[in-house]
């Protein structure tokens, strides 16, 4: 009879052991999972300033750069009925706010009546030239379609405002954020009362800061 007792807990242990076993596997391979996808997904962008993208001779550029400034980003064009007013404009713009709280960035781009055909750094070269901007200008890209920038897509998406045609304009905040946007018709006095409020705002937290 001794043997016949022996027996029976081991039998009943045997199922016990193999659900601890596959309990303890899907932790492992839960965390192994985990691990995983923290090492090979980058996160998800979040703001303006995440974004990579090429100047006019084609070298990659962090937007990084630009964060704790307010920023007017633009599509530019050298042949449109709205270039000389906007350039002026906007080189206006930079010299009275810039470079220290505030920078325009301009994105050539050809797909609002071919009225950019020129390669990247001709086109910087024009707008230099012709109405000596000191804010960078970019390698051309397209903003609609498939194809489109994913830098200006992020401004298209957060403001759910498609350009319709060149020198539309996205005033972007210190943290990459899109605060609000202009058509290329609307007066230069409509957007500096907006930059010069989010420049306070800087310096302010900047005396905070110290």
């Amino acid at each position: 009879m001794e043997p016949l007792t022996t027996t029976y807990p081991l039998k009943y242990s045997a199922p016990k052991v193999r659900v601890f076993v596959v309990f303890l596997s899907m932790i492992l391979c839960t965390t192994i999972l985990c691990l995983l996808q923290h090492r090979f997904f980058k996160p998800k962008i979040k703001d303006f300033y995440s974004f990579e993208v090429k100047d006019s001779r084609g070298r990659i550029i962090s937007l990084e750069k630009y964060r704790g400034k307010a920023t007017l980003v633009v599509n530019v064009a050298s042949y449109c009925q709205y270039t000389d007013k906007n350039y002026i404009a906007l080189q206006e713009l930079h010299r009275e706010f810039g470079p220290s709280h505030f920078t325009v960035l301009a994105f050539p781009c050809n797909q609002f009546g071919e009225s950019e055909p020129s390669s990247s750094q001709e086109i910087e070269s024009f707008a230099k030239g012709n109405y000596g901007v000191t804010f960078p200008v970019f390698h051309k890209i397209k903003i609609l379609g498939s194809e489109a920038d994913p830098a200006f897509k992020f401004l298209i998406d957060s403001s759910k405002k498609e350009p319709r045609w060149n020198f539309w304009k996205y005033l972007v905040s210190p943290e990459g954020k899109v605060v609000k946007f202009w058509r290329p018709e609307e007066p230069i006095q409509s957007i500096k009362p907006e930059i010069a409020s989010l420049i306070r705002q800087i310096i302010m937290k900047k005396r905070e800061d110290l």
